[in-house]
């Protein structure tokens, strides 16, 4: 038989098949840290629950950009997710691409009983695209891409190799038609962890839009991973761990994508990134229940509230902190003090042993957190 060379080209090409028994023991591992997850984080309270997921949103916001090569501010990112979530934030400015990203997440999670339709989805491509544009390249925001064909491309100009070509334009909006019948009906029907799995596939070789389409097809993929296990907060970030595994990632995406239909092998890859993703989720998760401690710790210490924001940007950084430590300079910068005030404050920290000289010293003395 005569394979077509894109998945795409072949009739009925979303009737997907896998073996089910090659799949049995990778889904019943990531059920099992699914469930273990779950257990750990049920204990939370409110607030720490509510620092738990503003954590793992700022990774995965951060995290699917860059697996696209776009890189955010950490710090930005932050307080877009602190003020949605109605946390405390260091009141940086958030540009709007940065906010638009982070409520498209927000909402995947928050809004998963919503229903999925193509003005839902145009709207997040519009919030990706909120001037228009993407670098220096025009975007038809909130809009099915155009006639120009839709290629994945790596190497040289004029020596580009073409790792994958979308169906044409005019197919679409009868593609994504019944994309969203497929996802409604199919709702309950297909295993939930295969479906998230399938849910990216489908769309990442529609390809819909002219940009964005790898963001969009991991919010989705959140989306439907919300639907399956009825969570509004996501405790781990799937986005995070495709970025170490990208390559892969790319690599069985386009072996599937020229393939006959069968596509066992790349939701075994995702049933196993999926695992990798919990298990990583403990060290994002750390930096909460460090902050928890450290706070505990210093429940009666008193602070004024220039030493409080200094502190908490340290927490947030974890445990490797600044990069070249605290200094008098950047304790300026951050807070607004005078030099003067800076350098009494930093001395009554280190008093009142809530931070300690890291080795060196002299004139570009600095410090850095006593974690508890």
């Amino acid at each position: 038989m005569k394979m077509s060379h894109y998945i795409w080209q072949n009739k009925n090409w979303h009737n997907f098949r896998w073996d089910t028994s090659a799949l049995l023991s990778a889904l019943s591992e990531c059920r099992l840290l699914q469930g273990k997850l779950l257990s750990k984080v049920s204990t939370l309270g409110l607030e720490l629950g509510r620092e738990a997921q503003a954590e793992i949103v700022i990774e995965e916001a951060v995290k699917t950009s860059a697996i696209e090569g776009e890189r955010l501010s950490r710090e930005s990112v932050r307080s877009s997710v602190a003020r949605r979530l109605g946390l405390p934030s260091a009141g940086l400015p958030v540009d709007r691409h940065t906010d638009g990203l982070v409520g498209i997440l927000l909402d995947a999670t928050q809004n998963f009983d919503m229903p999925l339709t193509a003005d839902r989805l145009h709207g997040w491509h519009a919030a990706l695209f909120p001037t228009g544009y993407s670098g220096l390249h025009k975007v038809s925001a909130g809009e099915w891409r155009g006639e120009e064909p839709m290629r994945v491309v790596s190497g040289p100009v004029g020596r580009e190799t073409v790792h994958f070509e979308a169906p044409p334009a005019g197919r679409v909006d009868g593609e994504m038609r019944r994309f969203f019948q497929w996802w409604q009906g199919e709702q309950g029907k297909v295993e939930g962890l295969l479906r998230a799995a399938i849910v990216h596939f489908r769309f990442v070789t529609i390809h819909p839009y002219e940009d964005g389409n790898g963001r969009l097809a991991r919010a989705l993929t959140d989306l439907a991973l919300a639907q399956d296990d009825r969570q509004a907060v996501r405790y781990y970030s799937l986005s995070a761990q495709i970025m170490v595994e990208r390559d892969s990632y790319y690599g069985v995406l386009e072996k599937c994508q020229k393939g006959d239909g069968d596509i066992t092998e790349w939701l075994s890859w995702f049933l196993g990134c999926f695992s990798r993703s919990i298990a990583r989720s403990d060290r994002i998760l750390t930096t909460v229940f460090d902050k928890v401690a450290f706070w505990n710790l210093h429940a009666r210490t008193s602070l004024t509230e220039r030493q409080r924001k200094i502190v908490n940007r340290l927490l947030d950084c974890g445990r490797e902190g600044f990069e070249g430590g605290l200094s008098t300079r950047k304790y300026v910068s951050i807070t607004g003090a005078s030099r003067a005030t800076a350098f009494r404050e930093l001395e009554q920290l280190l008093g009142l042993g809530v931070i300690r000289r890291r080795p060196g010293g002299g004139r570009s003395a600095s410090y850095e957190l006593v974690w508890p």
